[in-house]
């Protein structure tokens, strides 16, 4: 495996609302618009399963969930908080509706809060590996994320990390997947291509937890009751992290639908399954609005 190589991030804007600033990635093609919310220690500046709407022409906006990148962690940081903010820097840019609103990991319930209170910006909902209107993750792992994920010592975790698929790559990366699978770590890495261990390996070195991925962990009241638009629901039965209960409750929203990837892990993008599961997800956007 070549030597890790970190290039820079995406350049990302700040847009100060009124209810305080969100950090945020316009990435300008066609007339179409994608709103995307990622999971757990991303941000604004960093990509993942974009390429599918890139690929559509489709114009990107993705900001940066509160406690991640420049947003700040206000006392509204909730889901539907946030979604409302969202939904204000999208006029703020002039984006009056959205082809889809995306929900990916942790981002799925500002995601499902942003198409139930603002149904006019979304046209449809694509929710992949997603956490659910269901318990998550299970206590021991909460109590474990609290400490290891705490802003106070989130940057030493990750700086660790960094040296460690610096110096080991193949083992960083079976620890890092060990718990996104439900199968074995070693059995995952040996089944991706080497520019997709290279483009994971590249991500983890870059992930940062800030006063996010805490606020993740608290539990939110569940707004799947009040989605009106179409739903596509994707996840893998492998899937480690969200387990595929969670993808089995949002496919009970009204006009959902789900699709099983073939994915090892969390990241549906990997693997042999993903370009049927890409070409489903183009499908989805050229399907008639409910």
């Amino acid at each position: 495996m070549k030597p890790l190589r970190i290039g820079t991030e995406l350049p990302v804007r700040r847009a100060l609302l009124s209810r305080g600033p969100v950090e945020y990635r316009l990435d300008r093609r066609g007339p179409r618009t994608v709103v995307i919310l990622h999971g757990g220690h991303m941000r604004a500046g960093l990509a993942l399963g974009e390429e599918v709407f890139a690929a559509e022409d489709c114009t990107v906006l993705v900001p940066s969930r509160p406690g991640y990148g420049g947003t700040p962690l206000t006392a509204d940081g909730t889901p539907a908080g946030f979604a409302d903010r969202v939904a204000e820097l999208c006029g703020r840019l002039g984006i009056g509706q959205a082809e889809a609103v995306v929900g990916i990991s942790a981002g799925g319930p500002t995601a499902v809060a942003l198409a139930a209170r603002h149904p006019r910006l979304a046209s449809r909902l694509v929710l992949m590996s997603a956490v659910g209107p269901l318990p998550w993750p299970d206590a021991r792992t909460r109590l474990a994320a609290r400490i290891g994920f705490h802003p106070a010592v989130e940057g030493a975790v990750w700086g660790i990390v960094g040296q460690l698929l610096r110096v080991a790559p193949g083992t960083g990366l079976r620890l890092l997947l060990r718990d996104l699978t439900t199968l074995p770590g070693r059995d995952v890495v040996a089944g991706l291509r080497l520019d997709e261990r290279e483009k994971l390996l590249e991500l983890f070195s870059r992930l940062r937890s800030g006063a996010g991925f805490v606020n993740d962990l608290v539990p939110v009241p569940g707004l799947t009751a009040q989605v009106e638009v179409p739903v596509l629901v994707i996840a893998s039965r492998r899937d480690g992290s969200v387990p595929f209960a969670h993808a089995e409750a949002l496919a009970a929203m009204r006009h959902a639908q789900l699709w099983e990837s073939d994915a090892n892990s969390h990241f549906v993008w990997f693997g042999d399954g993903w370009e049927e599961t890409a070409a489903r997800v183009r499908a989805f956007l050229d399907t008639p609005e409910v």
